[in-house]
């Protein structure tokens, strides 16, 4: 079976390389974008660790299989709790019990920490006491959307594994490998950015589309909506923070495929089922309020990483939206 990580052979060849040369890292830093494949990398290493067969991960031994259903002794996923969904420090101090302990079934234990750039700074700190001094049957995997939020003294004592954004080619192919029909592989491969993770729960998950068109219908309605409007969105839209991330995300597609129109270039379109709508919009507006939103974005979704009150970072980003009629 071998591994199975779609578009980032790059990083499967180095990972495949330490381990042939026994020159096993103690901590590895998985970034890139949300739903790009860092936590699927992060468990093939961690099949490959523990598999006994001569190319592992083979995918079908019985350590292979448990660590797929999350139920392997020595691998556990690591996700944050609470508000924000942030790794605690009382999370790493469990995490350094266990990790004190010999491995129970396999040769390493593994502990992969999603979203480490979300962690409480108390967490961090606490974190930093096992890679200064990992146990030797310890492997950390830490998965980051900002890598560059996290201390210095963290990423210094990882090896570092920054993930691209897979080429649409790519996703279409591996889509329409899994079944998908290639009229919707097209479409989903386009939709996902290069982000294999997404492609793949888009093509589960039908509720993820329309969450997707319900974020653009409302983007198109707010463009023509008044500042009293857009103010009380604002206030609806702040209670969810996963929600109004996933939103965002889903904004920043359509503006830069608006970009991509203005500068002639339907070939790249992300939003390939709206392209009508799309070039409608683009004729109405201008270069510089489309680079003015787009930068808009990226601060909002810059400080929801800072947690920065969540309104009052949408009340900023609206009211720099022009006003189209529709």
């Amino acid at each position: 079976m071998a591994w199975q990580t779609v578009g980032h052979d790059w990083a499967v060849t180095l990972l495949r390389r330490s381990l042939a040369g026994g020159r096993v890292a103690h901590a590895y830093l998985f970034s890139g974008p949300p739903q790009i494949g860092k936590t699927r990398l992060a468990l093939e290493l961690a099949q490959a660790l523990n598999c006994a067969q001569p190319d592992p991960p083979c995918g079908r031994c019985p350590s292979c299989l448990k660590i797929a259903r999350g139920i392997h002794p020595d691998v556990r996923l690591v996700e944050g709790e609470g508000a924000g969904g942030s790794l605690k420090i009382d999370q790493v101090r469990t995490l350094q019990r266990e990790a004190a302990l010999a491995p129970y079934e396999g040769r390493y234990r593994v502990f992969i920490l999603r979203q480490m750039d979300r962690a409480t700074l108390e967490a961090a700190n606490c974190l930093l006491k096992t890679l200064e001094e990992p146990p030797g049957h310890v492997v950390l995997g830490l998965t980051a959307v900002y890598p560059e939020s996290l201390p210095l003294t963290i990423v210094s004592r990882c090896q570092n594994l920054r993930l691209r954004p897979v080429a649409v080619g790519q996703v279409e192919a591996m889509l329409r490998g899994q079944g998908v029909l290639p009229d919707r592989a097209r479409l989903l491969a386009h939709l996902s950015a290069g982000r294999v993770g997404w492609a793949l729960r888009a093509s589960q998950d039908e509720a993820l589309l329309r969450q997707r068109q319900q974020h653009l219908d409302r983007l198109v309605r707010l463009l023509a909506a008044s500042r009293v409007e857009r103010l009380d969105f604002a206030w609806e839209a702040s209670r969810d923070s996963t929600a109004l991330r996933e939103m965002l995300e889903v904004w920043t597609g359509w503006w830069r495929d608006l970009l991509l129109l203005y500068n002639g270039n339907e070939r790249d379109l992300i939003n390939l089922d709206r392209s009508d709508e799309l070039r409608s919009l683009a004729g109405q507006g201008t270069l510089l309020q489309i680079w003015t939103v787009l930068r808009a974005l990226q601060t909002a979704a810059v400080q929801l990483e800072a947690n920065v009150n969540s309104r009052l970072a949408l009340e900023g980003l609206l009211l720099r939206l022009p006003r189209w009629p529709l």
